[in-house]
């Protein structure tokens, strides 16, 4: 009898489909093979701000919940290197100058809803969001340093000082995954969140593309 799927495993291999297609998006496409500009990479981190507003505020909601608690760290957490890039690249008065686009709303709307009743739904914002940072977000990081020259000012948020080896970072999160008190039905709703997370990223990606001036509708 072949042993089990664990849970982490199954949630991988189920969304990798959805994953790279948010991945290879045209605009994410564009700024990494040097086709972007400086203001698609802002705009990006301008968007990505709103999003981890919405993640971190349902984290202290969420730090004392039993099922959510063991996946909290305060090493993920990318608020204050989001603002001191934006502060950076835009300047003192950023937060005048920025706004999410319709997809960010959506996004936030979502990870506001279930990060308040629903610990399941939460972890699976949870993990797309910083498994990826701490996956392809670093490789992101390195790209945009190299293409604009920056030093780390401007790509803070692709920096985990306080996390030493990302590898077994992810390892230990996985393990938590496994060790996560879900039965069948449960599973299935917390993949079916992590589909809708990579889809609201992939949306995402299609309104800065949109928001591009050299796009003509």
């Amino acid at each position: 009898m072949s042993e089990p799927i664990p849970f982490s495993t199954a949630l991988r291999e189920r969304s990798s489909g959805a994953h790279s297609g948010s991945e290879h998006a045209g605009f994410m496409a564009d700024l990494l093979r040097g086709r972007g500009t400086r203001d698609d990479y802002v705009n990006l981190v301008a968007q990505h701000w709103f999003i981890y507003a919405a993640l971190e505020a349902a984290t202290e909601r969420m730090r004392y919940d039993p099922v959510a608690a063991p996946f909290i760290s305060d090493h993920l957490t990318r608020l204050p290197a989001l603002e001191a890039d934006l502060e950076f690249l835009i300047g003192a008065d950023w937060r005048e100058r920025i706004e999410p686009l319709p997809a960010t709303v959506r996004y936030v709307e979502r990870i506001t809803q279930v990060g308040t009743v629903w610990a399941g739904g939460y972890v699976a914002h949870h993990y797309t969001r910083y498994l990826g940072d701490l996956s392809g977000g670093l490789y992101i990081g390195k790209v945009m340093q190299r293409q604009f020259g920056f030093e780390t000012n401007g790509i803070g948020f692709y920096l985990f000082d306080g996390i030493a080896d990302p590898a077994q970072f992810k390892t230990v999160y996985r393990e938590q995954l496994d060790a996560a008190p879900w039965d069948e039905v449960e599973k299935e709703r917390v993949i079916d969140e992590v589909l809708l997370a990579y889809r609201c990223n992939t949306e995402l990606f299609e309104d800065l593309d949109r928001r591009r001036p050299e796009r003509v509708a």
